[in-house]
């Protein structure tokens, strides 16, 4: 009787990461240049440290990923590199930050996310000139978002924003619909400087495939180089990188 056999697709996708990553880490450490290959997916929890001393002190043992409550701690493939491997990212597919939840960097052994605790997390009490701990910002797909490209009534990611005042509001708007009525609208908005980049509103946005409302690592606490260009213009807002 004849064997019938398979191409081994996990075998040849592990060797030909390893080339690729082999090669991304020879060139980018011989540069330098390792944080400025900025991946604006790559989200690191609430806590972590710049990249490339995260990437230097985490050793994916996975207690983070183990001890995350809803799971949006996943653990990375080749978004960062291949010395990114296995460490902690935050996938909002998957889940979301919990606002009142410091646990990944009370488990993390090397202090690559660092043990804060929620008054620091949130930018409360003696921490509140600093604000709260971003990490990320969330932005709108306009032709995605039911509101602004279809004319449907949808509220639900301000309604789960936590943050307080909400990161997420909306503008009241009368429109005249494809069969020439009048509808009332609410259409959202994000405050850059109130957007914690939690994911929850990405987590539980209605729109299927990819969401109308996606986090980016851009204007994380960690990396000042990662601000948002418009902050340039606003008034400036010293936020310091969490510290034990």
């Amino acid at each position: 009787e004849h064997e019938v056999t398979y191409p081994d697709v996990d075998r040849r996708k592990a060797i030909f990461a390893g080339l690729t990553g082999l090669f991304f880490f020879l060139f980018s450490r011989r540069s330098g240049d390792l944080d400025k290959n900025f991946k604006k997916e790559v989200i690191r929890p609430p806590g972590s440290v710049a990249e490339p001393e995260f990437l230097e002190r985490c050793i994916k043992c996975d207690q983070c990923i183990r001890v995350c409550p809803t799971n949006v701690l996943q653990p990375a493939m080749l978004e960062s590199g291949i010395e990114g491997i296995w460490t902690p990212i935050m996938n909002m597919r998957m889940g979301y930050c919990e606002l009142n939840c410091t646990l990944c960097g009370q488990v993390c052994p090397t202090g690559a996310i660092q043990k804060i605790g929620l008054p620091q997390k949130l930018g409360i009490g003696e921490f509140v000139d600093a604000g709260p701990v971003k990490t990320g910002t969330a932005f709108y797909d306009r032709g995605r978002c039911l509101p602004w490209a279809m004319d449907t009534p949808c509220v639900v990611c301000e309604e789960v924003c936590p943050t307080s005042p909400k990161a997420i509001y909306s503008r009241e708007v009368e429109i005249t619909n494809r069969w020439g009525e009048k509808v009332v609208l609410k259409r959202p908005y994000v405050d850059p400087e109130l957007c914690i980049g939690c994911g929850i509103c990405e987590h539980e946005c209605p729109v299927k495939d990819h969401r109308a409302i996606r986090v980016t690592a851009v204007g994380e606490t960690r990396s000042k180089e990662r601000s948002l260009l418009l902050s340039i213009d606003a008034p400036s807002t010293d936020t310091k990188a969490p510290t034990t």
